[in-house]
């Protein structure tokens, strides 16, 4: 079992910053990749960036790339996403994800644990 705990959402104004944290317990943080996923209102829950086990590789959906970045901290077990140049479209609920193994995943059913989520939204 993985537990996974984010943190860091909040209000942020269009074009502004946050950086969410994902604190991971249990099993060894370093055997998994990571991904981090949200979902808005009435929506789908969508992939948005994932990690491998060494952090060595990343990948961002299109919609985040160039002003979100995924990075992961293994000796402290903790994985982070820094958002820049926010707009009110990136408004969701955004949660940490695990999947054995090392290579990173865009898809959402092969990953086997799940944070709460923490709520971002962003004014205009």
């Amino acid at each position: 079992q993985v537990q996974l705990v984010e943190s860091g959402g909040g209000l942020v104004q269009a074009g502004g910053s946050l950086r969410l944290s994902c604190a991971a317990s249990g099993r060894t943080f370093g055997n998994y990749a990571m991904g981090w996923f949200r979902q808005a209102p009435g929506k789908e829950r969508e992939f948005v960036a994932a990690i491998s086990w060494s952090g060595g590789s990343t990948y961002c959906a299109d919609s985040v790339k160039g002003r979100f970045t995924i990075s992961r901290d293994n000796a402290k077990n903790t994985l982070y996403l820094q958002m820049n140049s926010l707009k009110p479209e990136d408004t969701a609920v955004y949660y940490c994800a695990a999947t054995p193994g090392v290579i990173f995943t865009t898809t959402l059913a092969l990953y086997d644990y799940w944070g709460q989520g923490t709520q971002v939204t962003v004014s205009s």
